[in-house]
């Protein structure tokens, strides 16, 4: 998906060719089938080919996305997937990491949300 969301619309070769090591051509065909039989793809022909887009823009899947990830692996606390993403030993918060944080923080504080 985040291939076609990428590009806006692809072909089966053109996913393809985008994933890093990527599995078989027809794997790839497979996948996108599966995916327009959820109602995540559309297809259009062009001439001989299948021209994919996604069905459901990016912010609204990524809004819906998470709200999975949070139920599924956070009990549906933003606050534990939050600390979960911060308290990572690999990767450190960068100074201007916690400054977005500071800022986003105080915006939520003053709208009282």
């Amino acid at each position: 998906m985040d291939a076609i969301y990428r590009r806006g619309r692809a072909t089966a070769a053109e996913v393809h060719a985008a994933l890093p090591d990527a599995p078989h051509a027809s794997a790839v065909r497979t996948m996108l089938r599966i995916l327009e039989g959820k109602g995540q793809l559309r297809h259009e022909k062009d001439g001989p080919r299948h021209v994919y887009f996604p069905t459901t823009p990016r912010p609204v899947a990524q809004r819906s996305a998470l709200r999975h990830l949070l139920s599924t692996f956070f009990g549906g606390s933003r606050a534990a997937a939050i600390a979960a993403l911060v308290d990572d030993a690999e990767r450190p918060l960068t100074d201007s990491e916690r400054a977005e944080l500071d800022v986003v923080l105080a915006r939520l504080r003053e709208s009282g949300r």
